[in-house]
C-alpha cells in the first residue's frame, strides 16, 4: 500500500472520530482582524441658521475579529474641529467619531475629515460634511431708535 495513501485513510478515520478536528479548524478560519463599517460617509446638514449647533456623529461597527483602534482623524481646515474615543472598539461592538463645523461662517459648507485605524478593509476613511449656513441675520438689522 502507498504512504500517502495510508496517511490519509489515517487522516480521515482521525478526522471522523473528532481527534484533529480542533487543530485543523485552527487553519481553516483565517483571523480576519478589525474591519471598520460606517453606517454613513457623509453628513447633510441641509440648509441651516448662522450660529445654530454645527455639531454631527458618524456611527460605526467593528464587523471583524479584533479589536479596532482608531489613531488619528484629522479635518481639512480650523473650522472642522474632530473628536473620538481613544479607547479600542471590540469586535460586535459600535462606536462613534464626531465632527462639530463652526456656523458662524455663512455659505456653503464642503468639508472633509481623515480617519486612520488598524482597520484591514479600509485603513483611511475620508468623512465629508456638507449643506449651507444661511447668512446672519442680526448682523444686517437696523437699530430701531427712539
Amino acid at each position: 500500500m502507498n504512504a500517502s495513501f495510508t496517511a490519509s485513510l489515517l487522516a480521515i478515520a482521525l478526522l471522523g472520530n473528532g481527534v484533529l478536528k480542533e487543530d485543523i479548524s485552527a487553519y481553516t478560519s483565517d483571523p480576519i482582524g478589525p474591519l471598520i463599517t460606517f453606517d454613513t460617509l457623509v453628513h447633510d446638514y441641509g440648509t441651516i441658521a448662522f450660529g445654530a449647533d454645527g455639531r454631527c456623529a458618524f456611527r460605526f461597527t467593528n464587523t471583524g475579529d479584533a479589536p479596532l483602534i482608531i489613531s488619528q482623524f484629522q479635518s481639512s481646515c480650523g473650522c472642522l474641529v474632530p473628536s473620538w474615543d481613544q479607547d479600542p472598539v471590540l469586535p460586535g461592538a459600535s462606536g462613534s467619531v464626531r465632527l462639530k463645523y463652526d456656523t458662524r461662517r455663512a455659505g456653503p459648507i464642503n468639508k472633509s475629515a481623515t480617519l486612520q485605524s488598524n482597520a484591514a478593509n479600509t485603513p483611511v476613511v475620508v468623512l465629508r460634511i456638507k449643506g449651507m449656513v444661511l447668512a446672519d441675520t442680526a448682523a444686517h438689522q437696523v437699530p430701531m431708535t427712539r
